[in-house]
């Protein structure tokens, strides 16, 4: 129980620091654009991950697992996208980049021990 609350606040972290990144990037069409699509993805995580425990059997549980991996993904293609458009530093997003990944693993392990129980 307390790794599932310790990765709701995680998820719950990150939406945060995603907020604060969407409003500390320029105001150019090009930043708003990528940058929204950025704060839909990061923040919809820990939503998706919240209602997997809310689910009404395993595969549901699953799916919604599954839906926090997909957004996780595409909330790195954006960031990757900010940084390839020379938007926002590398090392800006480093810290953002790297938790990408680290959630990434973590659902992926999460979908591969569900789906084997």
């Amino acid at each position: 129980m307390q790794k599932e609350e310790d990765l709701r606040q995680r998820t719950k972290e990150f939406a945060l620091r995603v907020v604060r990144m969407f409003t500390a990037l320029p105001k150019s069409t090009e930043a708003q654009v990528l940058g929204k699509q950025v704060l839909r993805a990061g923040t919809s995580i820990g939503a998706n991950y919240r209602e997997a425990f809310r689910g009404r059997s395993k595969l549901e549980f699953i799916a919604k697992c599954g839906d926090c991996l997909r957004e996780i993904e595409e909330t790195a293609y954006w960031l990757e996208l900010l940084v390839d458009a020379e938007i926002v530093s590398r090392q800006k997003l480093e810290a953002l980049r790297c938790e990408c990944d680290e959630l990434t693993a973590i659902f992926v392990t999460i979908l591969k021990r569900s789906k084997q129980s």
